[in-house]
């Protein structure tokens, strides 16, 4: 059974940073596309970056290019999302995504994503 656990939200002040993590269970996160996706209120699911299965190259959202870095600690099957420069628009629920065959970074369709976690909160305000 695949379990993608994220920890690391909270509450930061604008400008601060927050890294959080997604741990993994049953599933190699190496040989898996990942992807960090987040939802605010009242809006649609963004997604904000991957890796791709593939060729390893990350994407990062327009919104948050720059400021958000993704990585991979292989030996602990987690992925981290460093967040940096936080905006209170930041604020959202953001959850990992993994798939073992299915390489989303290299497609719009999310649907067809096999695992996500329960998803973590990050607010940004003063």
């Amino acid at each position: 059974q695949v379990q993608l656990v994220e920890s690391g939200g909270g509450l930061v002040q604008p400008g601060g940073s927050l890294r959080l993590s997604c741990a993994a269970s049953g599933l190699t996160l190496e040989r898996s596309a990942i992807g960090w996706f987040r939802q605010a209120p009242g809006k649609e699911r963004e997604r904000v970056s991957c890796i791709s299965k593939l060729d390893g190259s990350r994407w990062f959202a327009d919104s948050v290019k720059g400021r958000f870095t993704m990585s991979r600690n292989n030996a602990k099957n987690t992925v981290f999302l460093a967040m940096h420069d936080l905006r209170p628009e930041d604020t959202a629920v953001y959850s990992c995504a993994a798939d073992a065959q299915f390489d989303f970074c290299h497609d719009d369709d999310d649907e067809g994503i096999d695992h996500w976690g329960q998803g973590t909160q990050v607010t940004v305000s003063s």
